[in-house]
């Protein structure tokens, strides 16, 4: 899953999201989690219990074999875009914040703790905010924009800016498969954060 989807699953407990957002390209590898604060480990480890669920999981499967053909093993991470977008589009299914409001809570959740922060996500912070990563991802404008940008930083290798056609033409699949799936992700992440937060 992408960065809406692990900052929602953290249910709303500020440290667990900063987390579970940070978990990934920050060089946070085996046991380097434990030099953060408490919960912000528990925020990592459920990132990573969500990524390995998500991975495993048949509809997932089925939703990136659709794109293997073209993109290869960039498909997972395409498909965690897609996913992202379809979890912005129906937000109000899944939240009574509206996403704008709830987007703003987040950077602001992210400058209050800036000392927890990774330097890489320092860096992006002021990008993020800027460009409302959170909010575009509704709109398929920006859904692009944020392939554009995922296959720039491959040295134009994935043609991954190319994966919005495939979106596109199966829309109404790649949505059916996300809603049921991230019913089932949900269920897992709450069972697997109450664990954690027991364990840790």
């Amino acid at each position: 899953m992408n960065y809406l989807a692990h900052i929602y699953l953290s249910e709303n407990r500020p440290k667990v999201t900063i987390g579970n957002f940070i978990a990934d390209g920050n060089g946070i590898r085996g046991k380097s989690y434990q030099k953060f604060p408490k919960d912000i480990q528990v925020g990592i480890l459920l990132h990573r219990q969500i990524d390995t669920y998500t991975d495993a999981h048949p509809t997932v499967r089925q939703s990136t074999k659709r794109l293997h053909e073209n993109y290869g093993h960039y498909s997972g991470i395409i498909v965690d875009i897609f996913y992202d977008h379809f979890l912005a589009k129906n937000w109000l299914n899944y939240s009574d914040i509206a996403l704008e409001d709830y987007a703003q809570q987040f950077y602001s959740l992210l400058d209050t703790n800036f000392s927890d922060l990774p330097e890489r996500t320092r860096y992006l912070l002021p990008y993020m905010k800027k460009g409302n990563w959170l909010l575009s991802y509704a709109s398929l404008k920006g859904i692009e924009k944020v392939l554009i940008g995922m296959d720039k930083r491959t040295n134009n290798q994935s043609q991954m800016h190319l994966a919005i056609t495939d979106l596109q033409t199966h829309y109404d699949a790649f949505e059916t498969e996300f809603t049921s799936f991230f019913e089932e992700l949900q269920t897992f992440s709450h069972h697997k954060l109450k664990t954690i937060l027991d364990t840790i």
